[in-house]
């Protein structure tokens, strides 16, 4: 399980392809975002990361992440 840390600079693929950015914040338990509950916990955790190109905020499990 891959887990990370805040300030931590990270990429993961989109629809729009791969995108980079800094992971603001750290959920360790369930959380609303953008009208969703997200699913985190201790053991598998949810960032907000913050992209490099733009404003844009984006929230996903550290599977979905690797470490720039």
């Amino acid at each position: 399980m891959k887990n990370y840390k805040v300030g931590d600079h990270v990429k993961w693929n989109s629809e729009a392809g791969q995108v980079s950015g800094k992971i603001i914040k750290k959920h360790t338990s369930d959380f609303q975002y953008k009208g969703y509950t997200h699913h985190a916990s201790e053991d598998d955790p949810q960032y907000e990361i913050k992209s490099d190109k733009s404003d844009h905020i984006a929230s996903h499990k550290g599977t979905a992440l690797s470490k720039v």
